[in-house]
């Protein structure tokens, strides 16, 4: 059977004792402002009205690490849309397997809750990046998740499931395929399409919602299906986002 290949877009503790702990406090206060909805982070991402930096917390399981070259890759994206004069930084680590896949969307994000150690400081903003060993538990036959968005700083990468669908004769060069599904679900964080960046132009895909209409464009809706992996068949570059999408960004706070 065919497979539509989909990456699905997920929209997004409290502790209470007699005697409040204040560094406690503040802690959880520093972490709830990464953990918002996709998409509301879209001008902090973008702009440097008050973030001059950004650092990328990339956690990787053992054996499931990222190409360089697709890292590289989200790098110049990152580069070519936001402002942010003091730099963008990744800092990478491998984790022991959690050893529960397939991943539930909750398990993604107890996962986050219990590895990430980068949260948003006065002047950096930080995005947690968790490439995966096993695939997501919303899998169907007809339907397999290669990424997620789910917070306004957190997304996750199903790379056990890229590695299956790449470098055979048949399929996607694995850096085209990474680096599509790394820029595509940072896409939605930034508010692509219609999800925190405001429209400049209505091009929102009527029956795709949150994604642009343009065919050739990196948020179009069949860049994440079965004919959209086709059509990185022998390509070696990933789509690039098209103008009405940069105008969004750019209207935001972007380049």
């Amino acid at each position: 059977m065919k497979k539509i290949i989909t990456m699905l877009l997920v929209l997004g503790f409290l502790v209470s004792c007699s005697k409040e702990d204040p560094t406690e406090t503040k802690n959880e206060n520093t972490k709830s402002a990464n953990q918002k909805g996709t998409g509301s982070s879209s001008n902090d991402l973008l702009s440097d009205n008050i973030f001059k930096s950004m650092i990328i917390e990339l956690v990787y399981v053992e054996g499931f690490e990222p190409s360089q070259n697709s890292i590289n890759n989200f790098l110049n994206f990152l580069n070519a849309r936001t402002f942010k004069p003091n730099g963008i930084t990744v800092e990478k680590r491998a984790i022991a397997s959690p050893g529960n896949a397939p991943y539930s969307n909750q398990e993604i994000i107890d996962i986050e809750d219990a590895n990430r150690t980068k949260y948003n400081t006065n002047n950096q903003i930080a995005v947690w990046a968790f490439f995966a060993d096993g695939e997501s538990a919303s899998n169907t036959d007809t339907n397999i998740v290669l990424g997620t968005a789910y917070r306004n700083t957190s997304f996750v990468i199903y790379e056990a499931t890229i590695q299956d669908l790449s470098n055979s004769p048949f399929e996607p060069n694995r850096n085209v395929l990474e680096t599509t599904v790394i820029t595509h679900e940072f896409g939605h964080i930034l508010g692509l399409t219609n999800l925190g960046a405001a429209m400049v132009d209505n091009h929102e895909d009527t029956e795709h919602a949150k994604h642009c209409n343009v065919e050739s464009c990196l948020m179009y809706w069949a860049a994440e299906s079965g004919s959209g992996l086709s059509n990185l068949m022998g390509s070696n570059s990933a789509p690039q986002l098209d103008a009405q999408c940069i105008a969004d960004l750019q209207a935001n706070g972007g380049k």
